[in-house]
């Protein structure tokens, strides 16, 4: 529904303030749409379905990589933990060439960019996409993925989030109960 039919709204520095307190999972999505990788980072992946298996995330029209998240096929999702905090702060510093460091990164056989040795990436086709304000939203089908370093089930993992404009480390020190 179109923002200009509700009396009421947040303004942008109040949804800011609202969502700063709400940690995000931290991850990195890549693509090439015939003119070479771009990459981003972001807090809004989220598994939606298990059969099929679904995810979304949403980029915004800002973003340096969006006209290319907007033509692309497929993407892969890297799904970071803290040993990965480097490449998640490549992919949200503007202005630069993610992929100048070649030792970093290769393409899969069927040419998307991935990054090397993070936890976890899934190669997704794009399946839809919707516009929601300044930023779009995309839904993907997983096809394939390789995971670097597993959490077992109840183990804290060593999780990478974005907390209040701020990198962190999830693990044993943060478990509230079993």
């Amino acid at each position: 529904m179109p923002a200009h039919r509700f009396s009421s709204s947040l303004s942008p520095d109040e949804l800011k303030a609202l969502f700063r307190g709400h940690p995000g999972g931290v991850a990195v999505i890549t693509a090439d749409a015939g003119d070479g990788p771009v990459a981003l980072t972001a807090t809004s992946v989220a598994s939606v379905s298990a059969e099929p298996p679904l995810l979304i995330f949403s980029i915004s029209a800002q973003s340096s990589a969006s006209d290319v998240l907007s033509r692309a096929e497929t993407v892969v999702v890297h799904l970071l933990d803290a040993h990965d905090i480097d490449i998640a702060k490549l992919g949200a510093t503007g202005g630069i060439d993610r992929f100048a460091q070649s030792h970093r990164w290769s393409r899969l056989s069927s040419g998307e960019p991935v990054y090397r040795d993070v936890r976890a990436w899934v190669r997704c086709a794009v399946i839809n996409r919707m516009d929601a304000g300044s930023s779009t939203v995309i839904a993907a089908h997983a096809l394939q993925s390789h995971v670097e370093r597993d959490v077992r089930a109840g183990e804290p993992g060593d999780a990478l989030v974005y907390h209040n404009r701020t990198w962190h480390r999830l693990g044993e020190h943060s478990r509230l109960e079993d």
